[in-house]
């Protein structure tokens, strides 16, 4: 006779105890299970409370009738908390997982509840399937080192004060088009300033003035620090010892890509990250396509952007910016061939493309030394 076991009555035991986390700002809610089935333990303790885990666990072993010894499982969803909690889980001799929260299977119910308690659940069950093989459940975030980590700072920063420097020049612009006045942003913008007339020939209004000198005054502290931060980073060599030192050298090397771009490129994904192949590449950054097909619908969706922005970014920069400083190289010919005769639409488009392309050219350079087709590298100083 066949035996059939009901899925609802199942309990898969597992060989961990298994703990998810839901961090909050104020409180961090603690699920333990010994697997499948297993209705959740569900605590709360201070934000930041480690030290009360060990009180926590020792609880949830006793619960479920778990040998002392028992070996932790746990997880919880990347964030605002970023890896020290992973870090700390480690040394405790935890293992821990990092999830991408954008990759957990959600309900798709337009009104579904939920509550931490539901997510905890939700997390230990996909954490017990996890453990028991099932790899395709989640993501898994690849965690960097102490070191790793810190040397994204300094292009992050950067990008930051770049950012900041743009929208401090547009606010600048809106509220002088409030009034219909038109004036270049430069050295003398106060003077500038000063010097326009509205509509009626009356001056600035003396309240915007002030506004608009208080924004000059950020400004100017905005650049002053952005041409200190990459002056330090001309300054301070990167350290050939390092995976991450000798790539920001070689990609310097390659004419069409500065400073900055070399060393977003090398701290976000090439001095630490083990690539195995293009398209795991593409799908890090984000410049993957999506395909939809649904019984007989079926398009392009166009591409994922689900990956590192940083990247991204500076990929599609490098993108134009090979196109002037290469243009004898295949991929400048290509892109030429294919997309430079099209409209504004299609040129952007394209662009995507050679992104994607001269990402994977360059991590083929950095592996295997070799130089993409065409592309000419600066010469060597001395």
């Amino acid at each position: 006779m066949a035996t059939m076991t009901r899925d609802r009555e199942s309990i898969a035991p597992t060989t961990c105890l298994l703990l998810a986390f839901e961090l909050g700002q104020r409180t961090w809610k603690l699920g333990f299970s010994a697997g499948l089935g297993h209705r959740p333990r569900i605590r709360s303790i201070p934000a930041g409370g480690v030290g009360l885990l060990a009180k926590e666990i020792f609880l949830a072993q006793v619960r479920f009738g778990l040998p002392l010894e028992t070996p932790v499982k746990s997880c919880y969803e990347a964030g605002r908390e970023g890896f020290w909690l992973h870090r700390y889980l480690l040394a405790q001799g935890i293992t821990n997982h990092v999830v991408d929260s954008a990759s957990i299977e959600v309900n798709r119910r337009a009104r579904r509840a939920k509550t931490d308690r539901l997510d905890l659940g939700g997390l230990l069950s996909l954490l017990a399937r996890y453990v028991q093989g099932d790899r395709r459940v989640w993501h898994v975030v690849r965690v960097p080192t102490v070191a790793e980590e810190d040397a994204r700072h300094l292009p992050r920063t950067w990008e930051t004060l770049a950012a900041d420097r743009t929208r401090l020049i547009n606010r600048l612009k809106g509220l002088l088009l409030t009034q219909g006045v038109q004036v270049p942003i430069d050295r003398d913008f106060l003077a500038h300033v000063q010097a326009a007339r509205l509509w009626d020939g009356s001056p600035v209004p003396a309240g915007l003035q002030e506004r608009l000198a208080q924004e000059w005054a950020q400004l100017r502290q905005v650049e002053m620090q952005l041409r200190e931060r990459k002056a330090r980073g001309v300054r301070q060599p990167p350290d050939p010892t390092t995976p991450t030192g000798r790539a920001i050298e070689r990609l310097q090397r390659v004419r069409g890509i500065g400073v900055t771009g070399a060393w977003v490129l090398a701290t976000e994904i090439f001095g630490w990250r083990q690539i195995q192949n293009r398209r795991q590449l593409g799908g890090l950054v984000g410049l993957v396509p999506a395909p939809y097909q649904s019984g007989e619908t079926k398009h392009d969706q166009g591409i994922t952007r689900a990956g590192n922005a940083h990247v991204r970014r500076v990929m599609v920069q490098l993108a134009w910016v090979w196109r002037q400083y290469q243009p004898d190289s295949a991929l400048a010919r290509w892109y030429q061939q294919r997309f430079g005769g099209g409209g504004k639409r299609l040129r952007r488009i394209g662009i995507v493309a050679l992104a994607r392309k001269l990402l994977i050219a360059l991590w083929r350079y950095l592996e295997t030394g070799t130089v993409p087709v065409g592309a000419q590298l600066k010469p060597l100083e001395g």
